[in-house]
């Protein structure tokens, strides 16, 4: 740690109970079976529902919840899951409020949607308890291979509906756990309990998948190995490159970091009371990453925490919904700064210059003519993420802003090869988007093996 008396990061700044009492409070409390009985029933079972076309994996929304007022939650999971594979981890990360619930006749009706997460979440969960009877079996082996570069969402949806059909799946990633953004990118209050591992292991479960951890893909060399010994293969990669802010200091500084790294540490730490943190911390960014790492900071302790962005409220890509959360846990949120200068002492960042910002009219922001310096001991950066270049940018896909281009079923300008997730074009890039994306490219590569056949 630096000397400097402006650099103040430290381990332990709670009492050691403080921790997990804090983790346990930030979380969505599950629906008890009276109270998802209770909320299921205030649906409306709308024919043509918009709560369904709302949502981008297409799950029936009225049959699942019908169920669940029925007491069959076997078969509202079932219904669940035959449509989105990861049906539990959706339920805990997706910004439900923007999507089917924001479209709930309820919510127009008394401005209360049906708490449409919340009783997915309450059917998922009950089918992955351990030892449940599976909810899918495998077809009879086609012989044929896939090859799945990528274990987050997209990944793994792919991977699951490809073994299902009953196709071999080799599954490979590069790091030691499966899940993507799931295991090393989400709030650790979002996904408790090691959720993510548990559902990975209940979608390996339906048998056909080898995983390969801890293999990189990083050459067109490997690319084309895949390709000559799989019959088909998916790239569900992800963004794996974090974007900068391009200014002095910013690799040399202690104290500035990535906040998805801040992140990972968190979700891979047994100890949360053993992690360093500021009393001062700047979160420069206005997506969700930025609101679970300004949370979490929060929640480790730090005094003071603030959420930087360039633009105004309504250009933040974190849902209103998020914004309120990070407001509600002490977090505050300042709009119209940009970010020009880091500032240290003794080696360590101590404070962040900012150039204000005002709203010229038509989405555009410019500069105002002055300049705000506010103190920081950390500094995460959330700024966006990127395409990793290679092997991607050499290989001959096709690229368009610095991602892959791919048709409705995901495949790209490489033959035999597909492609969905954060890494393509189009979508917002959230969690379900990237299974439907998964989901549309095994359903894809399934039709084109039958077509071979």
């Amino acid at each position: 740690m630096s000397e400097s008396p402006f650099h103040d990061v430290q381990p332990g700044r709670l009492p050691t109970a403080a921790y997990a009492q804090r983790l346990q409070a930030a979380e969505t409390p599950a629906l008890t079976p009276m109270q998802a009985v209770i909320e299921a029933e205030r649906c409306l079972y709308c024919f043509d529902a918009p709560c369904q076309t709302a949502c981008p994996t297409g799950i029936d929304v009225p049959s699942f919840i019908h169920r669940i007022a029925d007491g069959n939650v076997r078969g509202a999971a079932q219904a669940i899951l035959s449509a989105n594979p990861l049906g539990g981890m959706c339920a805990r990360v997706c910004p439900t409020e923007e999507l089917c619930e924001a479209v709930c006749v309820r919510q127009t009706q008394q401005g209360k949607a049906v708490e449409i997460g919340r009783l997915q979440r309450y059917a998922v969960d009950a089918v992955m308890q351990e030892g449940a009877a599976p909810v899918f079996t495998r077809a009879p082996d086609t012989g044929r291979k896939a090859a799945v570069v990528g274990a987050g969402p997209a990944g793994l949806a792919c991977a699951h509906t490809l073994a299902v059909q009953g196709h071999a799946v080799t599954l490979i990633d590069a790091h030691d756990k499966l899940g993507g953004l799931n295991e090393y990118g989400l709030a650790s209050y979002k996904t408790a309990g090691d959720f993510a591992q548990r559902e990975i292991a209940w979608l390996l479960s339906v048998g056909g998948i080898t995983v390969q951890t801890g293999v990189r893909i990083e050459t067109v060399a490997q690319l084309q190995a895949l390709s000559d010994t799989h019959d088909a293969v998916f790239l569900g990669v992800g963004l794996g490159d974090v974007r900068q802010l391009g200014l002095a200091g910013e690799e040399s500084l202690a104290g500035v970091e990535d906040a998805v790294d801040f992140i990972a540490r968190l979700r891979q730490s047994s100890d949360w009371a053993t992690l360093p943190i500021g009393r001062r911390v700047l979160v420069i960014g206005g997506g969700m990453t930025a609101v679970d790492a300004a949370v979490q900071a929060k929640l480790l302790g730090a005094e003071e925490v603030s959420i930087v962005y360039r633009r105004g409220p309504e250009a933040m890509s974190a849902s209103q919904v998020e914004q309120a959360w990070a407001q509600t846990n002490g977090v505050t949120i300042r709009h119209g700064l940009a970010p020009e200068a880091l500032l240290g002492e003794s080696g360590a960042v101590c404070g962040v210059r900012f150039a204000g910002q005002r709203d010229l009219g038509d989405g555009r922001w410019g500069p105002s003519g002055e300049h705000v310096t506010l103190p920081a001991d950390m500094v995460l950066k959330a700024i966006g993420q990127r395409l990793e270049e290679a092997p991607w940018t050499t290989s001959g896909l096709f690229l368009r802003d610095g991602r892959i281009v791919v048709d409705a079923q995901g495949r790209t300008s490489l033959p035999g090869v597909w492609a969905g997730g954060d890494a393509c074009t189009g979508g917002r890039d959230l969690t379900v988007e990237a299974v439907e994306a998964g989901k549309q490219a095994a359903l894809g590569i399934h039709a084109s093996f039958q077509a071979e056949s």
